[in-house]
C-alpha cells in the first residue's frame, strides 16, 4: 500500500493514466508508430499515381508532336478528292479535248484536258495535274442514297458510306485521344496515356481499313462496266492517309511504353553495374 502511494505521489498521476505504458516496452512501441507512420503515408503516394516527371513529359511531347503529324495528314487526306484517277482513252469524248475524273471519299471531279496537253507516249487522258476546267460534285449516296456515274460505271453506295463513316469514327477517336494527352500534359498525371494509347491506336487501324474499302469500292466501279476500258490509278490523298495511319499506331505504341510503370527497355537489357 505504501508502495502505491509512492509511486503515484512520484508521477503525479496514477498508474496506467494516459493509456500508456511508461516502461521500455511502451517507449519501443512509440518510437515503431512515430517512424512507421510518415513511411507508410509516403508509400502510398507514390503509389497512387504521383505526379508526371520532366523527362517524362518530355517524352509524352515528343510521342504528342507524332500524333499530331499524323492527324494533320489524316485531316489534309480526307479532305481532298484525290484519292484515285480514272482516265478513259483520249478518243473517248473529242480530237482536241479529253476527259479525266478524279474522285475522294466525299465528291468527284470531271475535268476537261487539251488533247495537246497530254504526253503523245500516254493511251490514255490525264494526268489530273494539267490545267483545264473542272466540274465537281458531292456524292450523293450520303444524302439521298444515290448511286454516282463515272464514264458509265456506277458506283457502290454502301462501300462509299462504310469508307465515309471510318473517316468520321477515325477523327473522333483523334480527338479524343488529343483531348486525353492535353489533361496528361496540363494535369501532369501519367493516368491519360492509356486513354490516348488506344484512342490513337484504333484510329490508325480504322484507317487502314479505310484505305482497303476504297481500294475494293474503286475494284466494283471498274466490274460495273467494261464498255468502256480506264486507266486507274490512287494518288497522293492516299499515300497521306497511309502515312497518317502509321504514325497514329505508332504514337499510340509510344504512349502505352509511357504509360508503363517500368521501362521496357531496362526489363529486356538490365544494366551491368546494377547486376554487380
Amino acid at each position: 500500500m505504501w508502495s502505491t502511494f509512492s509511486t503515484q505521489e512520484e508521477d503525479g498521476r496514477p498508474p496506467g493514466a494516459g493509456g500508456l505504458n511508461p516502461g521500455p516496452a511502451g517507449v519501443k512501441v512509440a518510437m515503431i508508430g512515430s517512424r512507421g507512420g510518415p513511411k507508410r503515408r509516403a508509400r502510398t503516394s507514390s503509389t497512387s499515381g504521383g505526379d508526371m516527371s520532366d523527362s517524362q513529359e518530355g517524352k509524352v511531347k515528343l510521342a504528342f508532336f507524332v500524333a499530331v503529324v499524323g492527324i494533320v495528314l489524316t485531316i489534309l487526306g480526307v479532305g481532298t478528292e484525290f484519292w484515285v484517277e480514272l482516265a478513259p482513252p483520249k478518243s473517248f469524248s473529242s480530237n482536241h479535248t479529253c476527259l479525266v475524273a478524279h474522285y475522294g471519299l466525299w465528291k468527284s471531279c470531271i475535268k476537261s484536258l487539251w488533247v495537246a496537253d497530254v504526253d503523245p507516249e500516254r493511251e490514255s487522258c490525264g494526268p489530273a495535274d494539267l490545267p483545264g476546267e473542272s466540274n465537281c460534285t458531292f456524292f450523293k449516296f450520303f444524302t439521298t442514297g444515290e448511286n454516282a456515274v463515272l464514264f458509265q460505271k456506277t458506283t457502290d453506295k454502301s462501300l462509299g458510306v462504310a469508307s465515309g463513316l471510318m473517316a468520321i469514327f477515325s477523327l473522333f477517336f483523334m480527338v479524343m485521344g488529343a483531348v486525353c494527352i492535353t489533361m496528361a500534359i496540363s494535369k501532369r498525371v501519367p493516368f491519360f496515356l492509356k486513354p490516348a494509347s488506344v484512342c490513337f491506336t484504333l484510329s490508325g487501324i480504322l484507317i487502314f481499313l479505310l484505305i482497303i474499302v476504297f481500294h475494293q469500292s474503286v475494284l466494283v466501279l471498274l466490274a460495273s462496266d467494261h464498255t468502256v476500258p480506264l486507266h486507274h490509278e490512287l494518288l497522293w490523298s492516299v499515300s497521306c492517309v497511309g502515312c497518317a495511319g502509321a504514325l497514329l499506331i505508332t504514337g499510340g505504341i509510344l504512349f502505352l511504353l509511357l504509360a508503363l510503370p517500368y521501362s521496357p527497355w531496362q526489363r529486356c537489357m538490365p544494366n551491368k553495374n546494377s547486376e554487380n
